[in-house]
This record gives structure tokens, C-alpha cells and sequence, in this order.
């Protein structure tokens, strides 16, 4: 509905970021009214707000999908930081994002805003009719600080300066946030599963690199 102000001027209605716990809206539709509603940058700090209670596990899903986007290399060694700042907070059991003044304040234009959603909206609506709460082994934050600890390496890997390096464990971190939002055991069994074989690829490429720079230092004349 349109809100009207003192002088009787129509205002048009922007979803109250501030919203209350326990949203009952899904991760997709969160970002779809926060995109159609932005007519200024949105910040960081809006988008923690909106969040509420999934503040963690969707900004950490957030975070991780700027990485699966098409960005300039070495771009992961900037958006992959986040990651690691949110996961280490699950692990040390805190039950708000911090974040930084400098990134709180970051902000992202509406244009661009929505071009994002309009990328992402879609997928996740694909993925969220085939997900929902069950199979959850774990207590709320005993799952936050396992799965914290988890996405902490994860995220490390997608700072990693490394060509091909940051978007299987920028994929993997997506889809343990979605399960972690949703309680879905299975959708973080994938997830863990998709973690643990990037994991690997990037150690592999890692030892492939110091290997061949090892072998290249012993031939080298000076």
C-alpha cells in the first residue's frame, strides 16, 4: 500500500527492511522485493537487515554468489574475504553479522542491483521448489559453527589468487547456505559433498603450481 504524509502526497511503499525475525518469505523472494523496491544503492548493512534472523546463511549465500558471477580475475581475492570474515563468526558462535564500517557502508547500485537479482532470482526459484526443512542433524548453532568452520576453508580457497580456482567453492558455499537457511539435510549433503571435490582440486592445482616451481628453481643457474 501507498503511504501518505502529512501534506497528503502519495509516497510509494518500500518493503521495511527492518523486518521481524522469522521471515517467513523465501531467500529469492528477498531478494526480488529488495530489487524491485531499490530506487537508491543499496548497502551491506540493508541487506543484513533484510536478512533478519538468516542474516548469516543468506549473506554468506549472497557473498558466495558474487563470486559465480563474471567479474575480472583476482576479483575473488576482494569478494572472497566476506566469506571468510561471516564464517569464522559462525564457528565463534556470535548471533549477529559484524561487519566492518567499510563494508556496511558499501553499496551497490540499483541498476546493478537488479541486474543480480535478475540473474539469481530465477535459480534460486528452480532450486527452492525441490528444497525444504528436513533431515537436519543438527542443533541451530551446532550446525552454524560445523558448517562455519567448513565454508571458512571454502572461502579461503575462493581468495586464493588462482585462475579457476574460486568458483567450484563459491558454488558449494551457495548451496550450503541455502540448506543452512532452510534446514535441508540433503541439500547440504550435496553441498559438502561439491565442497570437499573442489577442496581438492584447488589443494591439486596448489601442490601441481609449487611442484613445477620447485622443479624449475632446481634448474635455475643463479
Amino acid at each position: 500500500m501507498a503511504a501518505i504524509d502529512a501534506n497528503n502526497e502519495i509516497k510509494p511503499h518500500r518493503p521495511d527492511l527492518h523486518a521481524a525475525d522469522n521471515d517467513p518469505r523465501s531467500l529469492s523472494q528477498v531478494f526480488e522485493d529488495l530489487s524491485q523496491s531499490a530506487t537508491e544503492p543499496v548497502s551491506f548493512a540493508e541487506l543484513e537487515d533484510a536478512f533478519t534472523d538468516r542474516s548469516f546463511a543468506a549473506l554468506l549465500t549472497f557473498f558466495a554468489i558474487l563470486n559465480l558471477l563474471p567479474l575480472p580475475p583476482g576479483t575473488g581475492v576482494i569478494t572472497g574475504i566476506p566469506l571468510v570474515l561471516l564464517s569464522v563468526q559462525m564457528v565463534m558462535g556470535r548471533e549477529s553479522v559484524w561487519l566492518p564500517a567499510f563494508m556496511r557502508d558499501k553499496t551497490i547500485s540499483p541498476e546493478r542491483f537488479r541486474l543480480v537479482s535478475d540473474k539469481v532470482v530465477p535459480w534460486l526459484q528452480w532450486l527452492e521448489r525441490f528444497i525444504r526443512p528436513r533431515n537436519w542433524p543438527f542443533g541451530r548453532r551446532q550446525g552454524d559453527r560445523w558448517l562455519g568452520a567448513f565454508t571458512t576453508i571454502l572461502g579461503m580457497s575462493v581468495v586464493i589468487p588462482m585462475p579457476l580456482s574460486n568458483w567450484l567453492p563459491a558454488l558449494a558455499t551457495v548451496i550450503i547456505g541455502i540448506a543452512l537457511c532452510e534446514r535441508d539435510g540433503r541439500l547440504m549433503i550435496a553441498g559438502l559433498t561439491l565442497g570437499i571435490v573442489s577442496m581438492s582440486i584447488v589443494f591439486g592445482m596448489a601442490f601441481a603450481a609449487a611442484s613445477a616451481v620447485s622443479y624449475a628453481a632446481a634448474f635455475w643457474p643463479f
